[in-house]
């Protein structure tokens, strides 16, 4: 023995502190308030904001079946109508509370809009933290659906009341299913089929669903072929839930497709009257080209409007090609990584889900619109904010710089998402903004001078009115307005001439046909054809009643 002692007790360890980010991540609560609070951030403005007079008026403050308010009346008026071309009862009921709440200021609904949206985004966070485990990530997909400029014309327009509160029944059922998934119970499936009623009876825009549910089968869940689970795409802190062959995933949907069928002959019918029959090929054209413009507009948000004209058979086949080209090379590039299940998930999600709203059945005459994305989008985000840390694993990039980009990223939409909100402060610079960005926009000729006119200026709005007739020589909002200028100049003949124009054409609203034959009895009358003033007066009280 030396005459030194050894110490031979070990000496403590000292334990690295964790850091910030790294305890943010385990609460999930705070990321959620931190997505809140930065969603509300942005759209707070639209609190200002005023009505749209592009379907607020058939939604809201024209309808006197919303301003009565919630009533038994309301609820058989609700599940009863088709008004405006659709079969949305929730939606109707959720405009009646609102005009029960707030009367005709519409800060309020537009307040309604910027909840559902948050409550969404905060839904999504959670739906897929509980299904992956992966709480940046998927707060980063929440993220970008929170903030991400497409979005602003569900948020920001009342009318779209019916996208954001859809979505909420979607995203509802899609947690619900996982917990059916892990533990199929009779009580649990009814959930999710009830979820997924409500948020058709709300908008049939999640008619995809049961498609999503198997894609949601095959990641994350992974009930779909098992045994060759992605393990590096969901954490261990998801669990596992038990695999089932394709052929019982399958049949186990049939009640939610039978919903689905039922809400896609509802609006099949109450659209009925709206359609616009263009040429098949061309509808499948401008269905493949709108594929390659969302998919441009998802990286590169800019040029985003109210309204985009259908091209007809102006459509560019070239662009057709390349946008087909496009999807196609994407297609093959999933199916090839399919190991990486989130890619082949992500992406026909956003494929399938925009199948409903790109105009093989034709409604209206848009060649695509922002609100459409809204579901849709959530396939690419998932893509993107998985495969990107997977890619920068590849690649040895430290995590920060992952950090620094996805912070710049979020940073660049917020602020191109406020300038596209800074549109919808007035009805005129969101119509000007339509026209600046799209040519032959008839619509927003149109609207623009409705716009003016209403404010008293309407000089200034007969030329955008001529600018409709030049490109849709029936439509009604041009005519209508013509004739009112007309009238009030005193120049009768000419008065009478628009509004025939506007009682003749199919499918024009009630309102507006009731109004012409009133507008022809006061140019009648000032002519001194008082028997032809009452024809036309006695004609607009039998429509009104």
């Amino acid at each position: 023995m030396t005459s030194v002692e050894v110490n031979l007790k070990p000496a403590a360890v000292t334990q690295p502190k964790a850091s910030p980010l790294a305890n943010l991540v385990k609460r999930p609560a705070v990321l959620s308030l931190i997505l809140a609070i930065a969603t509300i951030a942005l759209y707070c403005p639209v609190h200002h904001h005023p009505f749209v007079n592009y379907d607020d008026g058939d939604y809201v403050y024209q309808n006197r079946q919303v301003q009565s308010g919630l009533s038994w009346a309301t609820l058989k008026w609700a599940l009863t109508t088709s008004h405006a071309q659709n079969w949305h009862p929730l939606t109707w009921l959720s405009h009646a509370l609102d005009w029960q709440l707030f009367g005709d200021k519409p800060a309020g609904p537009h307040d309604v809009n910027v909840i559902l949206h948050v409550l969404d985004a905060v839904l999504l966070f959670w739906v897929l933290l509980r299904a992956t485990g992966f709480p940046v990530r998927s707060f980063m997909v929440a993220v970008l659906f929170a903030l991400h400029p497409i979005n602003v014309e569900s948020v920001a327009w009342i009318a779209e009341r019916k996208n954001v509160l859809s979505m909420m029944f979607f995203l509802l059922a899609l947690g619900a299913y996982r917990r059916y998934a892990s533990g199929p119970r009779v009580g649990r499936y009814a959930v999710v089929a009830a979820l997924f009623a409500l948020g058709l009876m709300a908008k049939p825009q999640i008619i995809t669903l049961p498609c999503v549910l198997l894609l949601w089968d095959y990641w994350p869940l992974q009930r779909m072929f098992p045994e060759g689970r992605d393990r590096h795409s969901v954490a261990p802190e998801a669990g596992e839930i038990p695999g089932r062959s394709l052929r019982y995933l399958v049949i186990e949907k049939i009640p939610l497709f039978a919903i689905a069928a039922v809400s896609a002959a509802i609006t099949l019918n109450v659209q009925h009257a709206a359609r616009s029959w263009f040429p098949r090929r061309v509808r499948a054209g401008n269905g493949i080209f709108s594929y390659g413009l969302y998919l441009w507009k998802a990286i590169w948000p800019a040029r985003l409007t109210l309204f985009y004209p259908h091209p007809g058979d102006s459509l560019n086949w070239w662009k057709v090609s390349l946008s087909g080209a496009v999807l196609l090379l994407i297609t093959a590039f999933v199916i090839a990584g399919r190991r990486h299940r989130y890619l082949p998930v992500g992406w026909f999600w956003f494929i399938g889900t925009l199948v409903p709203m790109l105009g093989i059945v034709q409604v209206g005459m848009q060649a695509m619109a922002d609100r459409y994305a809204y579901v849709s989008f959530i396939g690419l985000f998932i893509i993107v904010c998985w495969g990107m840390p997977e890619l920068a694993e590849f690649l040895h990039l430290p995590r920060y710089a992952m950090g620094i980009a996805g912070i710049a990223a979020i940073l660049t939409l917020a602020v191109a998402a406020r300038r596209q909100l800074d549109y919808w402060q007035t009805e005129e610079g969101l119509w000007r903004h339509a026209l600046e960005i799209t040519t032959r926009n008839w619509i927003a000729e149109g609207e623009l001078g409705t716009a003016l006119a209403v404010g008293g200026r309407v000089e200034e709005a007969v030329p955008h009115f001529y600018n409709v007739l030049a490109i849709a020589p029936t439509d009604t909002t041009a005519n209508m307005g013509l004739a009112i200028y007309e009238l009030k100049r005193g120049r009768f003949h000419e008065a009478i001439g628009f509004y025939q124009l506007v009682v003749k054409e199919k499918g024009t609203k009630t309102d507006r046909v009731v109004n012409a034959w009133i507008g022809m009895a006061k140019a009648y009358f000032r002519l001194g054809e008082n028997q032809k003033a009452q024809e036309c007066l006695q004609t607009a009280k039998r429509l009104q009643q």
